[in-house]
């Protein structure tokens, strides 16, 4: 409680949002990363305070400090230097094993009669897309969700290789040009969060920036309501447009989407499948 209180005062003038979670996977993740610090402290925190206190104790004006210079061995302080550090990286590597297959990305979450919603995510120069194939919608740089639902991702990119990240939500993931990979996030609270590219990724790199908007489900519907009166349609000529590198772009909504958009997006790098390749657009 100590350290916390501790830790809270000194960062106070910092916004930290991957500790402050607002969801399941991310409160998960804040307290694997508390866990794992205060572990490591408690190796830390001594050695200080002991090289200090020995820096101290057998300072050159103190003659009443034990001169020993050739003392060599000491078992019971070799069983401390080794016993400790080793029971420590065995309680942490228990801890990384654990959490690693629980907070599997690809591990979806259920929520009993709750269907999930699905999610296409495109990395883009220097911009997100998101498609929602179930709804037939989608918008660059935000992303809707409704509060309590699970939200199952796909994710590519159309080009470097990119990663996405709700600091708030958790699970930071890579997305590759042809290749996709998945993830599944799910939150209890509503807000406005932020998310990033956490992979530099050229020039624009620092504005390819877009918010997550958890919502209740009313405010989710009228959200894609709000979309698909959108003028604008995504089919993949337009989409080639959307795909030039641009910077600091503004939130766009599309009414429809071609069905195979993402599909034919991961395709285009596949050159084996020629066919496809030549249905796709071309990076502009």
């Amino acid at each position: 409680m100590l350290s916390g209180s501790i830790a809270s005062l000194c960062l106070s003038g910092c916004k930290l949002e991957v500790l402050d979670s607002k969801g399941v996977i991310g409160a998960a993740e804040s307290s694997l990363i508390a866990t794992a610090t205060y572990a490591m402290l408690l190796v830390v925190i001594p050695v200080i305070l002991l090289t200090l206190f020995i820096a101290w104790r057998y300072r050159a004006s103190n003659t009443k400090a034990t001169y020993a210079p050739k003392w060599t061995h000491s078992t019971a302080l070799e069983i401390v230097v080794w016993a400790i550090p080793a029971a420590i990286i065995l309680f942490l590597g228990v801890l990384t094993w654990k959490t690693t297959h629980e907070l599997d990305p690809y591990k979806e979450i259920k929520v009993e009669n709750v269907k999930p919603i699905n999610v296409e995510v495109v990395a883009l120069d220097w911009k997100w897309l998101f498609i929602y194939p179930d709804l037939g919608v989608a918008s660059v740089n935000q992303l809707a969700f409704p509060v309590g639902t699970p939200v199952n991702f796909r994710i590519t990119s159309d080009s470097v290789m990119n990663s996405f990240f709700i600091p708030q939500l958790g699970s930071q993931i890579y997305a590759m040009a042809g290749m996709q990979t998945k993830l599944h996030l799910l939150t209890d609270h509503a807000g406005d969060y932020a998310g990033i590219s956490a992979n530099y990724s050229g020039q624009g790199f620092s504005d390819m920036k877009f918010r997550a908007l958890a919502m209740s489900g009313a405010d989710f519907d009228a959200w894609v309501k709000k979309v698909r009166n959108a003028p604008e349609n995504l089919s993949m000529d337009v989409y080639a447009g959307v795909a030039r590198p641009s910077e600091k772009v503004a939130v766009r909504y599309f009414s429809n989407v071609d069905p195979k958009l993402f599909n034919n997006i991961v395709a285009k790098y596949n050159y084996g499948n020629s066919v496809v390749g030549a249905n796709c657009v071309t990076k502009g």
